[in-house]
């Protein structure tokens, strides 16, 4: 084998190793990204249903406020338990989701880790 055979062999090589390691990586990305959009998406449902906590909290105030003017106690209003009850069962559907923890593929870690290494 001359030299310019040589040359080209080992060009080709390369230009084939390098492909591998740009798929790997579009591949590795395109997990990350998709986690990413998952985790994205599970904080945004987590910030609706403290908005929708929020107002219900804004709404008990109310009414145990508009209750204790009149000298009635507030634990024994039908809206005051049926409120206590939709923001129980919101903090629990909060907890939820916040207890789920995005998971990285072993894909991606090795490729993360690697690029960390270098």
């Amino acid at each position: 084998m001359n030299f310019w055979e040589k040359i080209k062999k080992d060009l080709q090589k390369g230009i084939e190793e390098g492909m591998t390691v740009i798929k790997e990586g579009a591949a590795v990305v395109k997990e990350k990204a998709e986690e990413l959009t998952e985790e994205a998406k599970k904080q945004y449902r987590i910030y609706e249903l403290k908005t929708k906590v929020q107002k219900w909290m804004t709404e008990l105030g109310g009414r145990v406020y508009e209750l204790s003017s009149k000298g009635g106690n507030p634990m024994s209003d039908v809206t005051v338990k049926l409120v206590i009850n939709r923001i129980k069962k919101l903090e629990k559907q909060i907890a939820k989701l916040e207890e789920k923890k995005t998971v990285t593929s072993p894909k991606a870690m090795k490729f993360t880790n690697e690029s960390k290494n270098k």
